[in-house]
């Protein structure tokens, strides 16, 4: 099925896309993506949902707050930062999200974007129209499912997004966001301990609700207290025990 199959508006967004034989089964991301709670006889009439794939240069928007809803993006490769821009002008970064993982799901309730999606390196997404999707869970249930359990999955990074910003104290959102970021890195099959920060000091620092003088802070103390190792973006976790720690020592 191609997606002029269906009756839909064009979607100017996809003017970027370029349609080609795409297959999810053979993408080793595929258990983290929409199609991953789907069984193997299911699959491949499931795969149909991905229009194309997008290559998102580093700095580009794959979408912006306002623009029309019309698809949802899975991220085969690279990474990219979601935020809101208020009236004066400044950034407040609401997430980070990698391989495997969905880009756009907000525009659902309302027909819009609600933020900005940027690409923070040369990144690359498969593309999901959303008439697509909504007629292919019609037809497969399991993907009906495995939508409400993604829409789930959302409800709950958004609340952990609140405590983390609502009741920790600096250190413990520093340390909740690298021992985060290394559980999602070890499932995509790389390293715990050692991989390289996509985002400056300064969005990190905004996701963290902190200043950039208190994230490079406590970056400097993390590593005094050999924790991890530090160079420029390069992070490696020397003690994951003792990030858990600065957790469990402050919920004392």
């Amino acid at each position: 099925m191609a997606y002029d199959d269906i009756k839909a508006k064009p979607m100017t967004s996809l003017d970027a896309a370029r349609k080609f034989e795409i297959t999810c089964s053979s993408c080793n991301l595929r258990e983290m993506c929409l199609p991953g709670g789907v069984c193997v006889d299911d699959l491949l009439r499931v795969e149909n949902i991905v229009y194309a794939r997008r290559r998102v240069k580093r700095g580009e928007a794959l979408f912006k707050a306002g623009d029309e809803f019309n698809a949802v993006y899975a991220i085969r490769s690279g990474f990219f930062k979601t935020s809101f821009i208020d009236d004066e002008g400044r950034e407040q970064v609401t997430g980070f999200f990698m391989g495997g993982e969905l880009l756009g799901m907000d525009g659902i309730g309302g027909g819009r974007y609600n933020g900005h999606a940027t690409a923070l390196e040369d990144s690359e997404v498969c593309v999901m129209p959303f008439g697509l999707i909504e007629q292919m869970s019609r037809e497969v249930p399991s993907l009906q499912r495995h939508l409400h359990s993604v829409l789930a999955r959302e409800i709950v990074r958004d609340h952990g997004v609140m405590m983390l910003l609502g009741s920790m104290r600096a250190e413990e959102r520093l340390a909740t966001f690298l021992l985060n970021l290394s559980r999602r890195f070890v499932r995509r099959g790389y390293s715990s301990s050692d991989f390289h920060l996509r985002m400056t000091r300064e969005e990190l620092g905004s996701y963290l609700g902190l200043k950039l003088e208190t994230v490079s802070r406590l970056f400097s103390q993390f590593q005094k207290d050999a924790l991890i190792e530090v160079n420029q973006k390069h992070v490696r976790i020397l003690d994951i025990a003792g990030l858990e720690r600065v957790l469990a020592e402050s919920a004392k």
